[in-house]
């Protein structure tokens, strides 16, 4: 959610053309209206195939905005080391929340437990990257 004109700023520059709704609903507002966003905040914002290079600029631009970026992955892989089977491309998706503790950004961490593996995988993915999970296993639709 956007709630500032600088932020918002900050994120069209990284993100042009950006995809969007008031946060009051979209007869309030949105991008497919033509509206002007800078009128209608809070917006929520909502944006398809952005190159991978475009996350941590966007990020940065958040300041302490929250956020939810998704990435969709072809498929999961195995690892056997930690026990985790293969899981095919339905399910292979990983979405980093920024200053925020849920995907919609309605309280100030998150994995799905679908196969009640999840909890591993995200342990694992977080040792490939030198970090470590802190978060907690949280139910959540796709």
């Amino acid at each position: 959610m956007i709630r500032s004109p600088e932020v918002l700023t900050q994120v069209r520059h990284v993100l042009p053309g950006l995809t969007w709704w008031a946060a009051a609903g979209e007869e309030h507002g949105s991008s497919e209206a033509g509206d002007n966003p800078a009128g209608c905040l809070p917006i929520r914002v909502f944006d398809w195939c952005r190159p991978l290079d475009r996350a941590e600029p966007f990020i940065a631009a958040l300041g302490a905005d929250p956020a939810a970026v998704r990435w969709d992955l072809d498929a999961w892989p195995a690892v056997p080391e930690a026990g985790l089977e293969a899981i095919s491309q339905k399910y292979a998706y990983l979405t980093l929340t920024v200053n925020s503790r849920d995907l919609y950004q309605d309280e100030p961490s998150h994995v799905r437990d679908r196969n009640g593996d999840q909890t591993a995988r995200a342990h694992w993915l977080a040792d490939q990257v030198g970090g470590r999970f802190t978060g907690r296993v949280e139910l959540a639709p796709l």
